[in-house]
């Protein structure tokens, strides 16, 4: 199974090391990745996309034009991307930031508030494991335990002690589609 996506939002959301994450635990389970940042003119604050291909086949090119999923955590990004999705495909959005409902009918659409959940959770910076956490429940393409892996290579060991935090974000954004 092949699973294309587009991960967007702005500069400081995380949508990169959410891409990154899922590159990182699919190969760790011996699938095929690919992962293909794009930022905007500004890195924090301006707009931020990835795209993030795991497959069971090798890759055959990171470009994606047609994904058939698309994670927004903000309205620019859900503008941007909301048409491209496949029809049929999954829509999750951070409805914390984005007030209006998508577009479109033919698409499954997954309205995670994530940012409400983070703060919650004590950690605003947290949004994008609650979105990462509903797109797996609704998608599981790799392991929990591997995106916890992946996680720990990511952080810097001096961040280590945001592990347990960040897994909770996930888990209940899994749980908020389960």
């Amino acid at each position: 199974m092949t699973f294309e996506m587009i991960l967007a939002g702005f500069g400081g959301q995380g949508v990169m090391l959410m891409g990154q994450l899922l590159a990182y635990a699919g190969m760790t389970e011996g699938k095929h990745v690919s992962w293909l940042p794009s930022y905007g003119p500004e890195m924090r604050g301006g707009t931020a996309n990835c795209t993030v291909v795991v497959s069971d086949r090798p890759v055959g090119s990171p470009l994606i034009t047609r994904p058939g999923i698309v994670v927004a955590m903000n309205l620019p990004s859900m503008d941007k991307f909301e048409d491209s999705i496949k029809p049929g495909g999954l829509l999750v959005y951070n409805s914390s930031l984005i007030t209006r409902s998508p577009k479109r009918t033919d698409i499954e659409v997954v309205a995670v508030p994530a940012n409400e959940i983070a703060n919650e959770l004590g950690n605003d910076r947290i949004a994008n494991m609650v979105a990462l956490g509903a797109l797996l429940g609704k998608k599981p393409m790799v392991e929990m335990q591997s995106i916890l892996t992946a996680l720990r290579h990511a952080l810097p060991p001096h961040r280590h002690h945001l592990l347990p935090l960040n897994e909770q974000a996930l888990d209940r954004g899994r749980k908020l589609v389960g």
